[in-house]
C-alpha cells in the first residue's frame, strides 16, 4: 500500500527547524520529516500493560490497540514511506510475544506498507521479532537518532526522556509533553498511549540543553503550539 496516496490535509503546525533540517511536530507526538518523508516516533511502549499484568497489576490491556490506531493515522495523513521509532517500541524484550492477534496482524500491515526502522532502547535493547531493520542508532543526513540523549553531540535526536512543559497563564497553568531542542539536541515527546511525562526543567533535563537556545512546542489537541520559554513552571 502506497501510504503517499491517502495522504490526508495536515492541520497547520508550526514548523521546526533543527540542526538545518525542517520537521513538522504533530499533536500526537509524532514529528514528520518531510523532506525523507519519514514519520518519527519515539517510546511506543507496546505491551506495557500486559508486562503489568505479566507482574499481577491488572491494568486494561488496551494501550497497543490505542497507540496503533494513533501511528496508523500518522502514517496515513502524512503519506510517510517510512517509520523510524527511537527506541523503547516495546515495553520490554519479550514484549512482541505479548501481542494480541488482532494487534500482530495490525502492526505486520504496517511494516508491509512502511519502511521501518526500530531503534534499540533501554526498555528493549534486542532486536524483536517484527519486521523491519533493527539498530542500535542511525546516521542519516548528518543527524544521529538514537534512544538516549547524550551531551556533546550535535545533531543528535532522541526519546527516552518523555518530555512536558507546564506553561503558566493568568490564573491557571496547563502541562502538556512537548518537543524540546536547542538546535544541537532534539527529544521527542512519548508516543505510547501509557506513557507518563517528566517536566523539563526537572532534574532528569539538567545539563542536557543550551537554555538560551531553548525552543519549546507543546501537543494540543487539534495542533501543536510554540511557547515562550519564561513562561514555563515546574510542576
Amino acid at each position: 500500500m502506497n501510504n503517499s496516496a491517502l495522504a490526508e490535509p495536515v492541520p497547520e503546525n508550526p514548523l521546526l527547524r533543527f540542526a538545518g533540517h525542517n520537521f513538522e511536530p504533530l499533536p500526537s507526538g509524532a514529528l514528520y520529516w518531510r523532506a525523507r518523508e519519514t514519520l518519527l516516533v519515539a517510546d511506543l511502549h507496546f505491551e506495557k500493560m500486559a508486562s503489568f499484568a505479566r507482574r499481577g497489576q491488572m491494568l486494561p490491556p488496551y494501550d497497543t490497540g490505542l497507540t496503533l490506531t494513533r501511528l496508523e493515522f500518522d502514517l496515513r495523513r502524512t503519506g510517510a514511506r517510512t517509520l523510524l521509532s527511537l527506541g523503547d517500541t516495546f515495553h520490554r524484550v519479550d514484549a512482541s510475544s505479548l501481542l494480541t492477534n488482532a494487534d500482530r496482524m495490525r502492526l505486520d500491515a504496517i511494516v508491509e506498507s512502511v519502511d521501518c526502522i526500530w531503534l534499540s532502547g533501554n526498555h528493549d535493547p534486542a532486536p524483536h521479532a517484527i519486521g523491519g531493520a533493527c539498530l542500535p542508532e542511525l546516521d542519516l543526513d548528518g543527524l544521529l537518532f538514537t534512544h538516549e540523549p547524550r551531551k556533546g553531540k550535535t545533531g543528535l535526536i532522541s526519546g527516552h526522556l518523555h518530555p512536558a512543559a507546564r506553561l503558566a497563564m493568568p490564573g491557571r497553568s496547563t502541562r502538556k509533553p512537548c518537543f524540546v531542542h536547542d538546535n544541537r539536541l532534539l527529544i521527542l515527546p512519548a508516543y505510547g498511549s501509557s506513557t507518563g511525562a517528566i517536566n523539563i526543567l526537572g532534574p532528569a533535563f539538567i545539563g542536557l540543553f543550551h537554555w538560551p537556545a531553548l525552543e519549546v512546542t507543546m501537543l494540543g489537541r487539534d495542533r501543536t503550539y510554540p511557547v515562550p520559554v519564561k513562561r514555563l513552571v515546574a510542576g
